[in-house]
């Protein structure tokens, strides 16, 4: 393990408990990639609804946009290790439960989806006491960049087999098969947490009111135009491009004749496509222009999708799911550093909470509307002018984009502010 840690790209693992951290982490991922390919395609079977399909993933993504405000509250007051065990153990529950109802055959469409419901409002909780964690688990300051990369690589290739295998189980097993597994990989996190030796946990001074810091993070925002233009695009391309894979359940029954595994396999390349994506901006030169980047990956996922909405022949039509997986992991992944590289420290953490209320305040609103338009006008048509508005979006964008007047690009300490990474990773 020594001589693995040694090496300059895993240089992390030095650190135990982010050996711990990051094996837990990579467990609990890929079950739930796994639940989340299986209960949008059980939705689709039961309803062959597209906008059912969207209001799947609105059932899970709008509760935790709803009490993502809650679960910062409670993981800056409260101890983050005692949280993260609760939500691990409830979302354990969630997926037993989900199991059941479905083995049994008395599965409903409207008993999934507040099971779903229930899995937001737990995310909501979880994941800004996990994305927080990190700083503790890594004990040189100088790994975090290191440790930040690691994590968000594993949640790409976490979907990837997540998806893959979903299509497989699904096929062979059925759902409940993909919900117990998802059920025994939330044990992953909770043994690492039950392995770790962090120091003891100590109260922390709560001086201002909440509210008043989130209004002031909000003015900041809309009086620094770099941030609030990188805000207002990626919230428009959140709602009108990004929720693309709402349809893929159609895709793969309708459009390419196949099954479960045919919708396996397209999750799977546009996780192919999203990890490279991550690769890429992981491997970018300290002087990249992260503008011109952000551009050029708007019009890369616009390419991808157009390809891929009117191209029939299965393989090629995954290289451009793949285009348009890079292409959008590439330009949340961009905004993400902007917006981490542009606002001044005492102000960071705010600013990105803003983003990400962003992101996942849109994505489920995109999830119903894009739903919807598909049920009218087909998947295929849908798609293709999801890849035109990212297209147009960039040309709209053009002057901003490639203006060069905006603070450099530099490297980020903030193991907190990093993590948010992941959570974009884990569930764009």
């Amino acid at each position: 393990m020594n001589s693995f840690s040694g090496l300059s790209i895993f240089r992390a693992f030095r650190s135990r408990n982010y050996s711990l951290y990051f094996v837990g982490r990579a467990v609990t991922q890929f079950g739930t990639w796994m639940q989340r390919f299986a209960v949008v395609w059980v939705i689709y079977s039961l309803t062959h609804s597209t906008f059912m399909s969207g209001v799947t993933f609105f059932a899970e993504q709008f509760p935790a946009f709803l009490f993502s405000f809650a679960g910062g509250v409670v993981a800056d007051r409260y101890n983050r290790i005692t949280v993260i065990r609760i939500t691990q153990f409830s979302s354990m529950i969630q997926a037993v439960i989900l199991a059941a109802l479905v083995y049994t055959g008395h599965a409903m469409a409207w008993e999934i989806l507040t099971l779903s419901v229930i899995l937001g409002i737990i995310n909501a909780f979880d994941i800004p006491a996990r994305q927080s964690l990190i700083h503790l688990v890594v004990t040189d300051e100088s790994d975090l960049p290191n440790a930040i990369s690691l994590t968000t690589a594993t949640a790409s290739l976490a979907q990837i087999l997540g998806a893959g295998s979903a299509g497989l189980f699904l096929a062979a097993l059925g759902a409940p098969a993909c919900f117990l597994i998802n059920a025994a990989s939330f044990g992953g996190v909770i043994i690492s947490l039950l392995l770790m030796k962090l120091p003891p946990y100590q109260q922390k001074k709560k001086d201002k009111k909440v509210g008043t810091e989130f209004v002031e993070g909000f003015q900041y925002v809309t009086k620094t135009r770099a941030l609030g233009m990188v805000i207002l695009m990626v919230a428009i391309v959140s709602l009108l491009v990004g929720p693309y894979n709402t349809l893929f359940p159609e895709f793969a029954s309708v459009v390419f004749h196949g099954g479960p595994k045919t919708y396996g396999y397209i999750g799977s390349c546009v996780g192919v496509g999203a990890m490279l994506g991550t690769i890429f901006l992981a491997s970018r030169k300290p002087d990249t222009n992260l503008k011109r980047l952000l551009f050029i990956s708007t019009v890369v996922m616009g390419v991808g999708l157009i390809g891929f909405s009117f191209i029939r022949l299965f393989p090629l039509a995954m290289i451009f799911a793949a285009l348009a997986g890079f292409g959008g992991m590439t330009q949340y992944t961009a905004s993400n550093i902007l917006i981490q590289t542009g606002s001044d420290p005492h102000m960071r953490g705010r600013a990105i909470g803003i983003m990400l209320m962003a992101i996942f305040g849109m994505l489920p609103l995109g999830s119903l509307l894009i739903g919807k338009v598909a049920g009218i006008i087909g998947a295929p048509t849908t798609v293709l002018g999801a890849g035109l508005i990212s297209i147009v979006l960039a040309l709209i964008f053009f002057r901003f984009l490639l203006n060069r007047k905006s603070r450099p690009d530099t490297e980020i300490k903030d193991a907190e502010t990093l993590a948010t990474q992941e959570v974009i990773e884990e569930n764009v």
